[in-house]
């Protein structure tokens, strides 16, 4: 096993309630076997492309519900060569004392383990009671201007935060979509198990849109207020079942998606699609200083106002859960210009959960001295530089 740096003062410069304390990573992508032992401070993870930076935050990702930052299949993350499965497992320092969270695949596993403080979790949502997380990788550049399913993805990952229960909403809506579409592609006319599946997609997905809803309005109050380098971003949610919640009560937005699947039943068998429901909303962005829609951005705003999304949902669980969730930056310095990276760093430095952040250039984090732990990546091998 290669046991990397170890800090031990633990110094703390900032007021990270949240923090990775231990590490330990068995068999996953690049790595056979690491530990690392950091403080409460940033993360920062330097080397060559494919050295294996990205995979270290992917498993840190994995330390909250979901398929991590890559959204890869289980057998995906197992050690190159490898059959033999793979672990996570971390000591969480948190304002309750410390947490042990293990997750992974176990030997010809096709189903994800967690373990919380030694004991068998009933399954992943278990995670969020302790630790969120919030990541941008270079793929998430396109956000703006490819499909809304990632959007998507992203909002809800948004609401996770302040909802964990969320995910439950979403799986279930999704489950009961696809038997719905299954049972019409058979030509399935069975009435009541059809209304029963509708009738569950349309408790769960004005639940989804109102929680959308109430993410975004927050948020942008948030995004308004913000100072500093980092562009002001309007957000809002475009949708069929987000229209109705706007200009009715929710049980009347149930009764209507009852209706509306019920009556796109034939139009959905003939297509192979669901056509109507929170699975086809948007998440839409505006520049407010520049009144232009993000898609209609330079790549560099567009980073931006991702950066600033994320800081301001970082800032929103400091104030409402006292903690604030990891943060997870991939490549996020090097199309900054110098005044939006002092000034990122300057914020992670100041939130209450811990940021681990990756790079090409080493020399990009210099800023940000002693308040963040450097460490440099080689091969899979990590070492602390002091």
């Amino acid at each position: 096993m290669t046991v990397l740096a170890t800090v031990e003062d633990h110094r703390n410069t900032g007021p990270a309630a949240l923090s990775i304390a231990r590490l330990t990573v068995t068999r996953f992508r690049c790595y056979e076997s690491v530990r690392l032992t950091p403080d409460a401070r940033p993360v920062v993870l330097a080397g060559s492309n494919g050295a294996g930076k990205t995979n270290l935050l992917e498993a840190v990702s994995l330390l909250t519900p979901g398929r991590g930052l890559r959204r890869a299949g289980l057998a995906e993350m197992d050690r190159r060569g490898d059959v033999g499965g793979w672990g996570v497992a971390a000591t969480l320092a948190t304002p309750d004392g410390a947490v042990e969270i293990g997750t992974g695949r176990e030997p010809d596993g096709e189903r994800r383990v967690v373990k919380i403080n030694g004991e068998p979790a009933r399954g992943q949502v278990a995670l969020a009671d302790f630790v969120s997380a919030l990541w941008l990788t270079p793929d998430m550049d396109r956000l703006f201007r490819e499909g809304a399913s990632a959007r998507r993805r992203f909002l809800d990952r948004l609401v996770y935060g302040f909802d964990p229960a969320h995910a439950g909403r979403v799986t279930a809506y999704e489950q009961a979509m696809r038997e719905r579409s299954r049972l019409l592609s058979e030509n399935n006319s069975d009435d009541a198990w059809l209304s029963a599946l509708e009738e569950t997609m349309a408790a769960r997905g004005v639940a989804i849109a109102a929680a959308r809803l109430d993410m975004v309005l927050r948020l942008t109050r948030a995004l308004a207020e913000a100072t500093g380098p980092f562009p002001g971003v309007a957000l809002s949610v475009d949708g069929m079942v987000e229209r109705w919640l706007e200009s009715g009560p929710a049980l009347a937005a149930e009764d209507r998606l009852k209706v509306e699947l019920r009556t796109a039943r034939r139009h959905d068998a003939q297509n192979g699609v669901t056509s109507v429901g929170p699975h086809r909303s948007d998440l839409v962005a505006r520049h407010l200083a520049k009144d232009m829609p993000a898609a209609l951005c330079s790549t560099g705003e567009q980073k931006a106002m991702l950066i600033a999304i994320v800081l301001a949902e970082a800032r929103l669980q400091a104030a409402e859960r006292g903690t604030g969730p990891l943060l997870l930056l991939d490549e996020v310095a090097a199309h900054l210009d110098e005044e939006r990276r002092r000034a990122l760093f300057d914020v992670i430095c100041g939130l209450p959960g811990q940021t681990w952040m990756t790079g090409t250039d080493a020399a990009l984090f210099a800023p940000l001295g002693d308040r963040a732990q450097h460490f440099s990546v080689n091969d899979a091998m990590i070492t602390e530089v002091n």
